[in-house]
């Protein structure tokens, strides 16, 4: 079989220096970095000409696009935030008026193009766009609260939704989004995580499924749920983060495999294959970090550190370049490592990963079913690339928010 991933030809750090004194990048690296990410904006506005206007999600349409625009605006002081602000409007605006109801997270459903038209439309001072925008997020919850049988992963359930709830609350302030309504979602994701352990009498105080499987990454499983939970600040949760989180992550760390990676599912605990974000050591490191941050126990690091050689080895992906099962996803890892431990090693590798990026569509990787998308192809490249000019306040899209 075709190996997963391209064998990295990049040598390791090796003492040099990458950053200035202020913590930004060296600007001869600054200067490569906007003219690639430049360039990229060109083929991307030339590609998504022929893009779904009918897929409105923020993995793979137009919310997106709405997404990285809005990211520009913020990050690059080049004069054009205005532009990038008025960019961002146009693509959210169609999501914001075909909402069809059926899906609910940030990610695959209508939270998503809410959250973002709220953060857009204040930033554009209507006031008025961005309350209605709050009050028809909010209003989900009534519908979601009523089917029983909705999810709790990332893409498309429970903690998907609840992280449009904190995405306008850390952009807009606390006051924007009642948290009650926070509170309530996150202990209705612990108690159908609690109940379930207590069915199948699991070694760890909460576990969930989705499509009849114990997933255990970033997208659809434990990794992304609890990493959703522990950005909960509400004082009445976080009492319940130590009694019940933190022993599921270190039930976590004792499913590492010995090469550093993670597995995808309980059911493909021999299968050390993944090196995505969305199943794999690329999603898993997000959440030992943060567990370190909030816990401070070193083998939550440990692991992590673990993560992070092993996607320094295999993370040069054939899928592609984007965030959820590409190069650039992986290289997310590298730039939560370094804000973590202020190792330029980590800042290093994250570099590699951005020069493999600069030769993007010449390395005969396959090309994704969104080419041009948040999640799958383009933009998300671009977007790792923007966050690189700033490498200390780097956040995974539409997941890391601390």
């Amino acid at each position: 079989m075709d190996k997963r991933e391209f064998d990295n030809p990049f040598e390791d750090y090796s003492g040099e220096t990458l950053l200035t004194s202020s913590g930004k990048l060296e600007e001869s690296l600054a200067s490569t970095l906007r003219k690639n990410i430049d360039n990229l904006l060109q083929n991307l506005h030339v590609g998504l000409a022929d893009t779904d206007p009918g897929d409105y999600s923020v993995y793979s349409g137009t919310s997106g696009i709405a997404a990285l625009y809005l990211h520009l605006a913020n990050k690059l002081g080049d004069g054009r935030g205005a532009q990038y602000l008025q960019t961002a409007l146009t693509y959210i605006k169609h999501p914001l008026n075909h909402l069809n109801g059926r899906r609910f997270s940030f990610v695959c459903g209508d939270a998503g193009p809410l959250a973002l038209g709220a953060v857009i439309y204040s930033k554009l001072g209507q006031n008025d766009k961005t309350k209605d925008c709050i009050n028809r997020l909010s209003a989900i919850y009534v519908t979601m609260y009523q089917d029983k049988s909705f999810p709790d992963e990332f893409l498309f359930g429970r903690v998907g939704y609840l992280f449009g709830l904190l995405f306008v609350q850390y952009h807009l302030g606390k006051d924007k989004i009642d948290n009650s309504l926070v509170a309530r979602v996150s202990k209705e994701v612990l108690d159908s995580g609690r109940n379930l352990a207590q069915v199948d009498r699991s070694r760890a105080p909460l576990m969930y499924m989705w499509h009849e499987k114990y997933y255990l990454g970033a997208a659809h499983g434990l990794a992304g749920i609890f990493y959703m939970l522990m950005q909960v600040s509400d004082p009445s949760v976080q009492p319940i983060m130590t009694q019940l989180v933190k022993p599921c992550i270190d039930y976590m760390v004792t499913l590492q495999f010995p090469s550093g990676n993670c597995p995808s599912s309980l059911e493909n605990m021999s299968s050390d294959k993944l090196v995505h974000w969305c199943h794999g050591a690329p999603g898993w490191i997000h959440t030992f970090v943060l567990a370190y941050k909030i816990f401070g126990d070193e083998v939550y690091l440990h692991a992590a550190r673990r993560c992070a050689d092993l996607i320094w080895k295999k993370g040069l992906l054939r899928k592609g370049y984007g965030i959820c099962h590409g190069t650039t996803g992986n290289a997310y890892a590298f730039l939560v490592m370094f804000r973590i431990t202020q190792d330029q090693k980590y800042l290093h590798r994250a570099w590699k990963f951005a020069e493999w990026c600069f030769d993007y569509g010449k390395h005969g990787c396959r090309t994704p079913d969104h080419p041009f998308s948040l999640f799958e192809g383009m933009a998300g490249t671009i977007y790792f690339l923007v966050d690189l000019l700033d490498p200390g306040n780097a956040k995974f899209p539409s997941y890391q928010l601390w």
